[in-house]
């Protein structure tokens, strides 16, 4: 795919990998569609950040959790625009949850934003998507792969969006690609600690926590990779494999 001159919604722009994501495909000459929910002022400063760099980008405001919330959003998007080319399904909630605590309202709450979303999104936009020949990336996570004990929903979740790429995968080929990736440790959560963070690094195989551009790198290949289709590539600096 030539990535130059078209559309891209990032969901969870305003800050983190969602941020560096939008950044890094306004780079390549995408017009960016900058989505936050309470990150308003974070998301303002993404649209900054991509004009000051010579970019095009815009804001858009939505909470995924309500179920009207995604057709929305990308009926904003194309009224914008003009057109939805790709789809970068990054928003999304990560709460410690251990068993025999989780409570009904948290769960529905992190399926509703990590799971639930990224579906109705990608069915909302799979019309301008089959008209682009365009593509769509989720956002996984580690979570998926490994067992986090005090994060089961979570990964849950995200063990669902792993499955979402294979399945939309075969449902919309073969005019709409859709990938995923999922980080390891790229950016920790807030409030962990220097010592747990030396920790992680040392129990990697490359040594190092990743950075932001590890993602958006990875999401930029699969964009331009056109043989590449229902696959979630690991990007953990090789703790999947310990």
């Amino acid at each position: 795919m030539e990535l130059s001159g078209r559309v891209a919604l990032v969901t969870g722009a305003g800050h983190r990998v969602g941020r560096a994501i939008a950044f890094a495909l306004a780079g390549r000459g995408m017009r960016a569609a900058v989505h936050y929910n309470a990150a308003e002022a974070e998301a303002r400063e993404t649209v900054a950040m991509i004009e000051g760099a010579g970019g095009a980008a815009a804001c858009f405001g939505a909470n995924l959790v309500d179920p009207e919330a995604p057709e929305q959003l990308i009926r904003d998007v194309v009224g914008r625009f003009g057109a939805l080319d790709v789809l970068v399904n990054s928003a999304a909630v990560m709460r410690r949850t251990p068993f025999g605590e989780v409570t009904v309202a948290e769960w529905d709450a992190m399926m509703a934003l990590n799971l639930r979303a990224p579906f109705f999104l990608t069915q909302a936009a799979a019309p301008h998507l089959r008209k682009a020949r365009g593509a769509v990336v989720n956002i996984a996570d580690l979570a998926a792969l490994e067992t986090w004990p005090a994060y089961v929903p979570h990964g849950i979740s995200k063990a669902g969006v792993i499955y979402m790429a294979r399945g939309l995968a075969r449902v919309l080929g073969p005019d709409v690609r859709v990938c995923g990736v999922a980080p390891g440790a790229v950016l920790l959560p807030e409030g962990w600690s220097k010592d747990s963070a030396e920790h992680l690094a040392d129990s990697t195989p490359l040594h190092r926590l990743g950075q932001p551009e590890d993602v958006s790198n990875t999401v930029i290949f699969l964009l331009e990779s056109d043989y590449i289709t229902g696959e979630t590539i690991v990007v953990d600096g090789g703790r999947h494999v310990r």
